[in-house]
């Protein structure tokens, strides 16, 4: 009796271990166009790279990524990857991430610049979750903005 009541603490306290684990850090590191659907097609492809840090002192073992996309409050893009890999203990990994761009949020999107005060910068809002293999998915969010070129 004993032994089976110091297991169940110890599945506890590992359960509660993984459990534990602080979200990673994320930050758009890139993006980059991808061989798009063919000729009158209604979605870009997009690859977005992004930095996750990693504040914990354990490695975060993935297997699996999902990302939303969403600019003027309005979902843009949307993909996911089945990709593994680690990001280590207070360390740092980048990932990438193929999306996929509905060209009528595009068109959705580029009426909501028409109409906004300032045409120079847009905020944009990624949030999803990396797969830890132990700890289960590790929800994300980040914002930032882009500082449109102009010429």
């Amino acid at each position: 009796m004993l032994r089976f009541f110091a297991s169940l603490v110890a599945i506890a306290v590992g359960l509660v271990g993984c459990a534990s684990l602080e979200p990673p850090h994320v930050t758009l590191a890139g993006v980059d166009t991808m061989e798009g659907q063919g000729q009158g097609s209604l979605e870009q492809r997009m690859q977005l790279s992004l930095r996750f840090q990693n504040p914990n002192d354990k490695p975060i073992v993935y297997n699996g990524i999902y990302v939303q996309v969403d600019l003027f409050n309005k979902s843009l893009a949307s993909g996911g990857s089945n990709v593994s890999g680690t990001v280590p203990a207070f360390g740092e990994s980048v990932i990438q991430v193929p999306v996929t761009i509905s060209l009528l949020d595009v068109v959705s999107g580029a009426l909501g610049l028409v109409s906004s005060k300032s045409l120079d910068k847009v905020n944009y809002e990624i949030r999803g979750k990396l797969n830890d293999t132990t700890a289960g998915p590790l929800r994300f969010k980040t914002t930032g903005e882009w500082k449109v070129p102009i010429s």
